[in-house]
């Protein structure tokens, strides 16, 4: 039997499952921060971290934990229909629920007794408990030769469009500019279910992202966001 405690949290922009990109590079705009936490939120425990570019992330995933997982399940980049081995796949429901992401180091900031490692966009949702940190090493854990199954190829994305509404709503804010950047990036993707792709959709989606709930549609391809809401 392991006892693993978090030795930090995740702070990112998105605020439940939903959307999240399946990717931490997919979304190039956005940006996040591990707050340490416990004997790990000192400035000793990150010492000459500021000198790698990328990171290994170790997370749980805590917010399916209680669901349990099967042997097989439905990978969204096979369309949601073919299944394959769990273990052939980085779903989020996992025999012990642990997840690893590699990610940009922006830097290591310090506010009061608090340690901060600034990051770029991950593939988690916020308030994730990170169990783990490890530096990115290029010549052992870049292989050059390497191929990727069903996923070799980034996958396929749609045009963004903003209704007046919601572009108003934006120009109004002060990051509203590179916070549209990230709600076309996190759209573009498609994050909903997969068998709803390339099919006709009259449903109006939402998804939480910084404190904004974005309402959107997609139809002929196209990802329209219709109107923006906080919270």
């Amino acid at each position: 039997m392991f006892n693993i405690q978090p030795i930090g949290v995740i702070q990112s922009p998105y605020k439940e499952k939903f959307a999240v990109p399946r990717q931490p590079s997919l979304v190039k705009n956005a940006t996040s921060q591990i707050k340490l936490v416990g004997e790990a939120n000192t400035p000793e425990a990150v010492r000459g971290l500021e000198q790698f570019s990328h990171l290994w992330l170790l997370f749980i995933f805590d917010q399916n934990l209680d669901a349990g997982w099967n042997p097989t399940v439905r990978p969204p980049r096979l369309g949601g229909n073919e299944r394959v081995g769990v273990f052939a796949s980085r779903s989020t429901f996992r025999p012990n629920g642990i997840g690893m992401s590699a990610v940009e180091l922006n830097g290591i900031k310090q506010v009061g007794d608090q340690v901060y490692i600034e990051l770029g966009n991950v593939d988690l949702v916020d308030g994730t408990p990170i169990v783990d940190i490890k530096p990115y090493i290029p010549y052992s854990d870049s292989v050059a030769e390497a191929t990727g199954g069903y996923a070799n190829d980034e996958p396929d994305t749609l045009p963004v469009t903003f209704s007046l509404a919601a572009q108003q709503w934006l120009e109004a804010r002060l990051e509203g500019e590179n916070e549209k950047l990230v709600i076309g990036q996190v759209l573009a993707q498609d994050p909903r279910p997969a068998y709803k792709k390339n099919k006709p959709d009259n449903k109006e989606y939402a998804v939480n992202l910084y404190d904004m709930n974005v309402k959107f549609t997609v139809t002929d391809n196209l990802v329209t966001v219709t109107d923006i809401e906080g919270f």
